[in-house]
């Protein structure tokens, strides 16, 4: 069966959309399937720190789009038992390195190959988020529950359904339960209701994420982590298994307000 390219977005720099990549594609792979992650944001390559896959990169993407190397040459395999790669970005080269018939060609071969492609995309809207996602199927976006997070994020989910990506669902990240409940957090009805996209999981603050990533070890190996948890539930969604999402539930009162913040007006969603 052909597998699936997923591109993994975000609008706002900083609320741990590679880390969600490297953590959701460890979880899947973990889970038996054959997994391939590709990091396209060139110049600032971190998908294979994370993943503590650094010392061994020798080729890269735009080695690979170039014909200097085959993709199997360009890929870095996980040191555990799990059929993960990775096809680094290229650390001395921009943008403009890549183009999205190159992306889309070196994808669709993949699929034939592996059951996910994960595609790291860079943070922003420019041409970098365009190549991006051009060959995705499917398209999940990052937020962290943050005013600014989630105007930028409304903007991106705008232009992944303009592209033919209808339906996007929503990671929420460094969720602090105990804020949402004191009212000083917006929760997932709360952000729901402003981006009206479907949420595929969320994932809460841990200390153990950030120990995780800078050991260069995906969490979800972390059996205590939450956020590991968190991960392998929504890699389990991914999959198509029926996992619950826990709720939870703020006071009213804080929406009101950033609305007011943000301005949206939902009748005015470019999605809706």
């Amino acid at each position: 069966m052909k597998g699936t390219t997923i591109v993994i977005t975000s609008g706002k720099g900083g609320v741990g959309k590679t880390t969600t990549t490297a953590n959701l594609g460890t979880a899947l792979a973990m889970r038996g399937h054959r997994v391939v992650v590709i990091d396209t944001d060139m110049g600032l390559r971190n998908l294979d720190v994370i993943m503590g896959m650094e010392s061994r990169v020798v080729y890269d993407l735009v080695d690979v789009v170039e014909g200097k190397c085959k993709a199997h040459q360009a890929m870095v395999r996980d040191r555990h038992r799990f059929e993960l790669y990775l096809i680094p970005a290229a650390q001395s080269r921009d943008k403009n390195s890549l183009h999205a018939e190159q992306l889309q060609a070196l994808c669709g071969e993949l699929e034939n190959e592996f059951d996910y492609v994960i595609v790291d995309s860079p943070a922003g809207i420019d041409q970098g988020f365009r190549i991006a996602i051009s060959p995705a199927r499917e398209a999940i976006v990052v937020v962290n529950p943050e005013v600014a997070a989630i105007r930028d994020a409304d903007k991106v989910i705008g232009l992944l359904e303009a592209s033919g990506l209808r339906r996007p669902k929503l990671i929420i990240n460094r969720v602090s339960p105990e804020m949402v409940r004191r009212g000083d957090m917006m929760g997932q009805d709360d952000i729901v209701s402003l981006l009206s996209v479907e949420v595929l999981g969320m994932v809460p603050m841990d200390e153990r994420l950030i120990i995780a990533a800078n050991r260069g070890v995906p969490v979800v190996y972390d059996r205590k982590s939450a956020a590991g948890a968190a991960f392998h539930k929504i890699a389990a969604c991914m999959d198509g298994d029926e996992v619950p999402i826990a709720a939870i539930d703020g006071r009213s009162g804080l929406m009101d307000r950033v609305k007011g913040l943000i301005g949206i007006d939902r009748s005015a969603f470019s999605h809706v």
